[in-house]
């Protein structure tokens, strides 16, 4: 009888710590973080970027990740200032990535030239020209985009997405382009493409995607023998999941698949968060390239809130995971005068050694950041 109280006792104990965790858990900002707060953050973060940097810029990927957040930011406070903005970098680049009219000559390896027309990131531009469209719907903001997505899809190969960034870069433009057009091809060849990722970057043991064929295990391996998952690639690919699932029909035949991938995800990439809030450049080796990084941590942080926001993942470790996340981009990353430091530079890897600091900061770290503090006002709306 003793031991049958005792044990009572001790399981008691146990239920009352967990729920103890669990409440301490859900919310690491205490009752300090409400949904002002994150919207200073954000416009503090934009203005910033928008004060120090003109708009008339390429239509490169770099840039062009920024407006996908510039946009999102928009889309919560319709302020018209966001909207000039973009729209003044889409007239600069005349509404087109790169420019050449000749398709023989349109390539899609790595290239920065304006021959490399059906590169994806000369594509993801294609995002904000759509958004912009249906603010105000004339057709030639969309006419290269047309052009450039139906002559992809009238050839043979499936083969465009190599890389793991491209998934974020061009998957949104094909379920916009859906939405725009009702043309189902534009599903049915992203699915296409997406298998051709999987089958050469996705590790279905880790649920994670390598940024390239380069660096599949054991070919490649981190500095200390591990798998070595680029924090900023896997970021890409967890966003743009969420992306094309909040634009798909829930009835499309490849929406569960989709889901699924991204709750898989999901799992393993809070499974490998720092106690600071932030992920490492390498997911699964923290020593590899150790310390603070923006724009993956960013691009996790907006996924998770997104899928919590929609009812794709629950539960208090995702919360947690999405509030430290938060709670290091909002009071680490984000510098007081606006500045999103601890960005990662322009790269595919992680690189032991290289110095990333408060002076770090860049387009598409900016671009994510607001991405992640959207969702995060959006997160706290839903949880008055």
């Amino acid at each position: 009888m003793k031991l049958m109280i005792y044990l009572n006792n001790q399981m008691k104990m146990y239920v009352n710590l967990v729920v103890c965790f669990l409440l301490c858990a859900s919310s690491v900002f205490g009752q300090s973080l409400t949904k002002e707060k994150v919207l200073s953050d954000v416009t503090s973060a934009n203005s910033y970027w928008q004060r120090e940097h003109k708009p008339e810029v390429w239509a490169f990927w770099d840039q062009a990740a920024y407006h996908t957040g510039n946009m999102e930011l928009y889309k919560l406070t319709k302020n018209p200032d966001y909207v000039r903005y973009s729209e003044a970098w889409a007239v600069y680049n005349d509404w087109k990535g790169a420019k050449s009219n000749d398709k023989s000559r349109w390539k899609y390896s790595y290239g920065e030239t304006d021959d490399y027309v059906l590169f994806g990131d000369w594509q993801i531009c294609f995002q904000t020209y759509i958004d912009l469209y249906e603010l105000d719907p004339k057709e030639y903001k969309i006419a290269r985009a047309k052009e450039v997505m139906e002559y992809q899809m009238s050839t043979p190969q499936n083969d465009y997405w190599w890389w793991a960034d491209g998934l974020y870069m061009v998957m949104p433009v094909m379920t916009k382009m859906y939405n725009l057009t009702g043309n189902t091809q534009y599903l049915d060849k992203l699915h296409s493409y997406l298998m051709y990722a999987d089958s050469i970057m996705y590790d279905s043991k880790e649920a994670l995607y390598y940024r390239d064929a380069k660096y599949i295990f054991p070919k490649h391996k981190s500095a200390n023998g591990k798998k070595d998952f680029w924090a900023r690639g896997d970021g890409w690919v967890f966003a743009g999941l969420a992306k094309i699932i909040q634009d798909l029909p829930k009835d499309h035949i490849h929406y569960k698949a989709y889901t699924k991938r991204f709750q898989e995800m999901a799992k393993a990439i809070v499974r490998c968060q720092q106690a600071e809030g932030y992920w490492t450049r390498s997911l699964l080796d923290s020593a590899h390239a150790p310390g603070r990084e923006t724009s993956g941590t960013a691009f996790f942080t907006y996924g998770l809130l997104w899928g919590m926001n929609n009812g794709l993942i629950k539960g208090p470790k995702y919360e947690r995971a999405a509030q430290l996340g938060w709670k290091y981009l909002s009071e680490i990353a984000l510098q007081p005068d606006g500045r999103v430091g601890y960005v990662q530079p322009i790269g595919e890897k992680a690189i032991p050694g290289q110095v990333v600091d408060t002076h770090s900061t860049t387009s598409f770290g900016v671009g994510a950041f607001l991405l992640a503090g959207v969702e995060m006002y959006r997160f706290l709306e839903q949880h008055k």
